[in-house]
């Protein structure tokens, strides 16, 4: 939201009796003066614009945007990150990375424990701020441009990290497969709020050290859409490069029309694992995005009180990005995080909790004062099931990731502290994330201002069903929720046969994976990806079997009733 200034001044050509004042409007976003007159008499009020200016930026309209750290703070808070980078500094336990860290003038020392630390001068970090990327566009499969990371575009992604399953057929926690993850990709695949898939769970049927470029491959062959991605091993990064690279014409390429973001996760207490060093140095060698990804913990590894922990988080972030500029000037980051609160009580630590959400919008704006692309943890609940928990957490952060303009929301579908993946919650949290970006569509004028002929057409018809304007407007104006929401009357519901939520949404579940259709098979892509898959094998077992591709038509059901675009809040 633009910050306005407003400057009373005196017009001579003002009789005595008008008691009038008068004020210059000035936006700081467009160097501009308004000129509002206000008159007051007898305690009313009356305000006419003398700049069409401010007619033209009414009808642009004004997004919601939410903001909750004040103004003079966002400098110290800056101020004190980049001191810590500069005097305490990170341990780069990589060693490729710490080197070529050094090789390019960066110096080590031991600061503040027995560990060697790599220093971060402030020129050092603010060159790296003014050579990161502002915007990021990924692409689909087929090249074609799919999502804009920029400004206060918002994307809804599925989250990622889980270690099990809540099945929607039985109820039951488990171990997933790969049956469970092409399920997975074909229903988000279809899902209008998702903006772009993750490989938001693993499969116990496939060796732990190859599972990250199988669930890679595993959406790259049942879907188009981009993903957040990342590797599991130190040395992961680039055979799923080679795989991504199958789907352009060569590195270049998919440095150009990037496919992916790659999650890289710092440690904690100002470190970076060797396994996070050699992702990001590979990440950055082969153009991929980075998402950075500190887990900051109030009150265990970090302050419990916000400013605090804000700095904190601020500093192994702008860690994570400087060592990418430096390494490569202009390689696309993302100032992300998954931070929670440790409760002392339980020695739990939620990502649902408020506190944590606090957090999440607090270095989500310091990274708005830089103009990086960003990222964070929201939408996802803490509860076992979906449930009112499930819900409660979920809409709380979706909607305050929407109003706050961050640019990839990984969340959707996860449940109890990212360990359990639920498609049933993510088919759920679809209609929420849709809820979410409607809310913040523009409040602008359109055609009913002024009203005062809607007023005589009410007046005059009793009513505006099937007024001009309503059957204009009404298409996207009006969030019309899918089939897991109920909007109906109690007797249209027990007509209906009454269905609780989760037989709603176990049903919305099948019905997608029933209408599902496969992007085009590449079958020259498909045998060389998992030839590099069997090649990182070391127990010479097969590869577990997959779904085979669905064909348009191939369904048995008719097309899904028809529905509105999705929609994606964006800048205003």
């Amino acid at each position: 939201m633009e910050q306005i200034e407003y400057q009373q001044f005196l017009d001579p050509r003002l009789q005595p009796d008008d008691f009038q004042n008068h004020f210059a409007l000035r936006s700081s976003k467009a160097d501009r003066a308004v000129w509002l007159s206000v008159t007051e008499r007898t305690g009313a009020k009356t305000c006419r614009v003398f700049d069409e200016a401010l007619a033209d930026r009414t009808e642009r309209g004004m997004r919601p945007q939410l903001r909750v750290v004040p103004a003079d703070l966002v400098t110290p808070i800056l101020a004190e990150a980049k001191r810590i980078l500069a005097e305490i500094g990170v341990e780069v336990r990589g060693a490729a990375l710490r080197q070529r860290l050094l090789d390019h003038g960066l110096k080590a020392a031991r600061t503040a424990d027995d560990a060697e630390r790599v220093l971060f001068p402030e020129d050092v970090v603010d060159r790296a701020l003014h050579t990161a990327p502002k915007a990021i566009t990924l692409f689909s499969r087929g090249g074609q441009p799919h999502a804009d990371l920029s400004g206060n575009n918002v994307h809804f992604v599925p989250g990622s990290s889980g270690l099990q399953l809540l099945d929607h057929r039985t109820n039951q926690t488990r171990q997933a497969t790969t049956r469970d993850f092409i399920e997975y990709v074909r229903v988000a695949d279809r899902l209008k709020h998702i903006a772009y898939l993750a490989t938001a769970f693993s499969t116990n049927d496939i060796e732990p050290q190859i599972s990250d470029a199988w669930r890679l491959y595993l959406v790259l062959s049942n879907s188009s859409k981009p993903v957040v991605s990342g590797a599991f091993t130190e040395h992961g990064v680039p055979r799923m490069a080679e795989m991504m690279q199958l789907f352009r014409r060569d590195r270049i390429d998919m440095v150009a029309r990037p496919m992916s973001i790659f999650t890289v996760t710092a440690s904690g207490s100002f470190r970076y694992s060797e396994d996070s060093c050699q992702n990001l140095l590979d990440c950055v060698e082969f153009g991929i995005p980075i998402e950075l990804v500190p887990v900051t913990l109030m009150g265990l590894t970090a302050p419990v009180t916000l400013v605090g922990a804000t700095v904190m988080h601020v500093a192994d972030v702008l860690a994570g990005l400087t060592m990418t500029q430096v390494i490569k000037p202009g390689s696309p980051v993302l100032f992300g995080g998954a931070p929670a609160t440790f409760h002392m009580s339980s020695t739990m630590s939620p990502m649902a909790a408020i506190e944590t959400l606090h957090l999440n919008l607090a270095y989500i704006e310091i990274a708005k004062a830089l103009e990086v692309p960003t990222q964070t943890y929201m939408a996802l609940s803490e509860g076992k099931f979906l449930d009112a928990q499930a819900g409660a957490e979920t809409f709380a952060g979706a909607l305050l990731a929407a109003t706050a303009g961050v640019n990839s929301v990984s969340g959707p579908g996860m449940l109890d502290y990212v360990l359990t993946f639920s498609l049933e919650k993510l088919v759920f949290d679809d209609e929420l994330c849709g809820q979410a970006l409607h809310f913040c569509r523009d409040f602008s004028v359109k055609e009913d201002l002024p009203a005062i002929g809607l007023v005589r057409q009410l007046l005059s018809e009793k009513h505006l069903l099937t007024a001009r304007h309503t059957l204009d407007h009404w298409p996207r104006e009006l969030y019309l929720p899918g089939r897991v929401i109920d909007r109906t009357s109690r007797e249209s519901w027990q007509a209906q046969g009454a269905a609780q939520l989760d037989e709603r949404v176990k049903a919305e579940v099948e019905r997608h994976l029933r209408e599902y259709v496969s992007p085009p098979p590449d079958e020259r892509a498909d045998a060389e990806m998992r030839s590099l898959i069997k090649s990182g094998l070391r127990g010479g077992q097969p590869l577990p079997e997959v779904l085979p591709p669905v064909a348009a038509g191939a369904s048995g059901d008719a097309p899904a009733r028809r529905r509105r675009v999705g929609r994606r809040a964006t800048s205003a």
